[in-house]
């Protein structure tokens, strides 16, 4: 089921998501729900708060960027409780957009390696380094755990130019090609 997508300002967005246990009810129900809400939104990467779940589940899927990352291909995964324990490695410039803020790319500095601890969709624990674009997609995901977004990376000057979209969307003035659930005046 295509499930709405929580637009910025919504409260959900701002909290810090709580880590499940594995008899969370309908979580396979939930996962397959999330992957395709993304893959309708044509993301990455969603978060469970960005569909108005506090909870620590993140799906990703790096698949559609096969064609240019063969390395890639098939990746389609979810991260149940993830953590990063440590990032390291240089600071690396990109552009970044979000699920949750439809029309908003910026450019975004974040660690090239992380540490990650998290379980997967069947429950088992994996400790691992990740480094590139894997790394940017898992700490952009993990930041909505966090109740963070990429806007919060960005300079001031930047934040400026982008709060006549930013005051839209708390207007709940939102246009995009997928359902969202945006802010009610």
């Amino acid at each position: 089921m295509i499930l709405p997508i929580y637009v910025y300002g919504q409260p959900v967005l701002r909290k810090v998501a709580e880590d499940i246990t594995p008899d969370y009810p309908n979580l396979k129900e939930l996962i397959a729900n999330m992957h395709e809400t993304m893959d309708n939104a044509e993301g990455v990467g969603l978060a469970a708060p960005q569909i108005g779940l506090p909870i620590r589940v993140v799906v990703v899927n790096l698949d559609v960027l096969s064609d240019e990352f063969p390395e890639f291909k098939g990746y389609r995964k979810v991260f149940i409780n993830p953590h990063i324990l440590e990032t390291s490695g240089d600071l690396e410039d990109m552009e970044e957009g979000c699920l949750s803020l439809p029309g908003i790319h910026e450019n975004v500095k974040r660690a090239g390696k992380i540490h990650v601890k998290y379980l997967d969709e069947d429950m088992q624990p994996h400790d691992e380094i990740v480094e590139g674009y894997l790394a940017r997609v898992m700490q952009h995901e993990f930041d909505h755990l966090d109740g963070k977004m990429f806007i919060d990376h960005i300079s001031t000057l930047r934040k400026q130019m982008i709060r006549g979209k930013l005051s839209a969307m708390l207007k709940g003035k939102v246009r995009c090609a997928y359902r969202v659930k945006a802010v009610k005046i």
